[in-house]
This record gives structure tokens, sequence and C-alpha cells, in this order.
């Protein structure tokens, strides 16, 4: 009978737990938390979340999990069939945009909360040679920030 502990094993597992508490922690929502703007580690979450999710539907063709991420309203609005044409010119060109979970986003705009309690973040990442432009809207639904609109262009030549 083995009882020996992979001690890197134990280890990334303690952290891949402590790094999901943290985003639980940052992305839940207590009373009065949707009229303050959240923190840049936060939106840094909000924003790459969102831009992944995206990224792995137009990369598997499924946005089923894209769209059970949304807020209610836009759910409601747009099924998985529907967001699959809305984003139907990235996968034709083979858009891939993993790489900005390595990159930090650069902010066009201070994010603020408009007067409809939608939180704005307005930037772009910079990979390689691929320019990753978003607007993102989030809205307080079911306990946290979830996307209310995914505007999002990637350009190859880098601008």
């Amino acid at each position: 009978m083995n009882t020996h502990i992979n001690r890197e094993a134990w280890r990334r597992h303690a952290r891949s737990l402590a790094g999901a508490i943290a985003v639980a922690v940052l992305l839940a929502m207590p009373a009065g938390a949707s009229e303050r703007v959240p923190g840049p580690m936060a939106q840094e979450v909000l924003i790459k979340t969102s831009l992944l999710t995206l990224n792995d539907a137009i990369v598997s063709g499924n946005f089923t999990v894209l769209h059970a991420k949304l807020a209610k309203p836009l759910r409601e609005k747009f099924g998985p069939d529907r967001l699959k044409e809305a984003f139907a010119t990235f996968a034709d060109q083979n858009i891939d945009m993993a790489a900005i979970s390595a990159a930090p986003p650069v902010a066009t705009d201070d994010a603020q909360i408009d007067d409809r309690g939608v939180l704005l973040l307005r930037g772009h990442f910079d990979v390689d040679r691929l320019r990753v432009t978003y607007a993102l809207d989030f809205l307080p639904s079911e306990g946290e920030w979830r996307p209310l609109s995914l505007t999002v262009n990637a350009n190859a030549d880098g601008k």
C-alpha cells in the first residue's frame, strides 16, 4: 500500500482550490456591491473569463456554456444558436484568443457603472500579432456580475 503523498501534486491542487475560492470571492456580490465598481483584479477576472469562455465557444462550436454564463436578460434574448451565428466570423477566420490569458488587459476607458446599473469595461489585449478589442457590459444577475453585452473585435495585424 502506497501512502506516499505527492507533495507537488498536493501543492498544485491547493493552489488551484485557492484560485477557485478567490474567483468566487471576487465575483460574489454582497449587498450594495452592484453600486461599486469592482477593483482591478476583479475586473481582469470578469474580462478574461468572459472572453475565454467566448473563445472556447468559438473554437469548439458549442455556445451552450457561454449562453449559461450570460446575464438573464441576454440569455432570454439570444439562444446558443443565435450566439453562434453572431460570432460566426471568428470561427470562419479561425481566430483563437486563448493567448489573452497570459496578457494584461489595457483599459481604454475607466471602468464605470452607468445609470442602468451596468458595469462597463472597455479596452484591449495585444498578444503576438493579434489585438483583441472589447467592450463588455455586465449586469448583476443571479448574485454575480454576468455579461449583458459582448462586443469583441480581433485584428490579426495587431492594430
